[in-house]
């Protein structure tokens, strides 16, 4: 497997020298690659789309600024869907028969994806997903045009419960928002818990713009469990870490879902989020991470670039972005901008060394990643901490 790892990490230093050969190369004469991309940049999840359109942009103009792509102009057309389901749907119509790309990338959640699927199914256009859902991938034989880059909520889930085993938890409260992302999290809380003993003794749920959560945390204080779960993003996961805090239920283990993922989160809540766990993709810890882990050097690159280029620290939702747009980019490389040959590539690719995980596609996975490419994490002082 090793071996398999380090062939993976050679094949994308490769491709980056590759482009940096053909800078002299010139555009004349090739018509440029195009990708589709549809992101949350305005809206309720702008703080997902925003860092996933920076990180896109970036890739696309180092890439022009290196030849291109065999000497092809990367084309990367970014429609905002302003965190709406509808407008999502137009952005994706519009890339197809409009714009006539090749790939699209996004959308950025799983309702506005799970939107778009049908029709990059029926088009038979290569979509790869920046969201969490298992839905949006399942089932394959339904989803064929369909990948995604983020861990799957099967995958947090798993990883939850499987630390929590470690710890002797036995009784867990979980508390999901309305989303579609909070309902398909909460699906997979209930239906693995039985597989790690987890009892779960207080079920919760709220609306993603509530601003008030001391109603469900009373009921779940007098439950009494080991360990709470919350699942959602935005808001409510501040709000939610606060009302634990507030109401003094430290005793209680406290577990954020993966959308906890951006540094912003623990920037905001301060000395409220020490002690808190969550399941997070390497590409969040990259500094801490151990010198021979398989993916370090990619995400060291890019949080170093990232991070001087922008002024913010790097996050889950713009290494979704790096891993969606640079297996698109890997695509076209290979076999060029023929969207079937595109989706065949993808399909097959094995040992894909990503921000988010190894990446190993089939028929039968179009997310390639497993709870191992998850990384569980702990709040210390302000900063991320591998957890023991």
């Amino acid at each position: 497997m090793k071996g398999k790892l380090l062939v993976g990490i050679v094949a994308v230093v490769v491709m980056f020298v590759t482009w940096t050969v053909m800078a002299k190369s010139s555009f004349s004469g090739n018509e440029p690659y195009k990708v589709g991309a549809i992101f949350s940049v305005t809206g309720v999840a702008s703080f997902l789309g925003e860092p996933e359109k920076k990180t896109a942009e970036m890739i696309r103009d180092n890439i022009n600024s290196q030849g291109g792509i065999k000497g092809h102009k990367l084309e990367l057309i970014i429609y905002d869907d302003e965190s709406d389901s509808t407008k999502a749907i137009l952005a994706a119509k519009r890339l197809i028969s409009k714009d006539e790309v090749s790939v699209i990338i996004g959308p950025t959640r799983s309702g506005e994806s799970l939107a778009v699927a049908p029709v990059a199914e029926k088009e038979q256009v290569p979509l790869i997903s920046c969201a969490s859902s298992y839905k949006i991938v399942t089932p394959p034989e339904e989803r064929r045009w369909v990948f995604k880059v983020a861990p799957s909520d099967s995958h947090v889930a798993e990883k939850i419960y499987e630390f929590m085993k470690e710890k002797g938890v036995k009784k867990v409260a979980i508390l999901t928002d309305s989303t579609s992302y909070g309902a398909s999290g909460r699906e997979e809380l209930l239906k693995y818990a039985p597989n790690y003993g987890i009892e779960i003794v207080a079920d919760e749920r709220y609306g993603p713009k509530d601003t008030d959560l001391t109603a469900q945390f009373t009921k779940i204080k007098g439950a009494k469990p080991d360990a709470i779960i919350n699942w959602s993003i935005g808001p409510t996961q501040i709000l939610a870490t606060k009302t634990w805090r507030q109401l003094g239920m430290t005793n209680m283990l406290f577990f954020q879902s993966h959308g906890f993922g951006n540094k912003k989160n623990l920037e905001m809540l301060g000395e409220d989020a020490e002690g808190i766990y969550v399941p997070l993709p390497p590409v969040v810890i990259g500094p801490i991470l151990p010198d021979n882990h398989p993916q370090k050097q990619v995400i060291m690159a890019y949080t170093k670039e990232y991070e001087s280029k922008f002024n913010e620290a790097v996050s889950s939702f713009g290494g979704h972005a790096w891993d969606a747009l640079m297996l698109a980019v890997d695509a076209l490389s290979n076999v060029g901008p023929d969207r079937a040959k595109i989706r065949d590539y993808i399909e097959k690719k094995q040992n894909f060394i990503g921000q988010l995980g190894v990446f190993n596609f089939s028929p039968t996975d179009h997310n390639g990643l497993s709870k191992k490419d998850l990384i569980m994490v702990q709040v210390v002082k302000g900063n991320w901490a591998i957890a023991h």
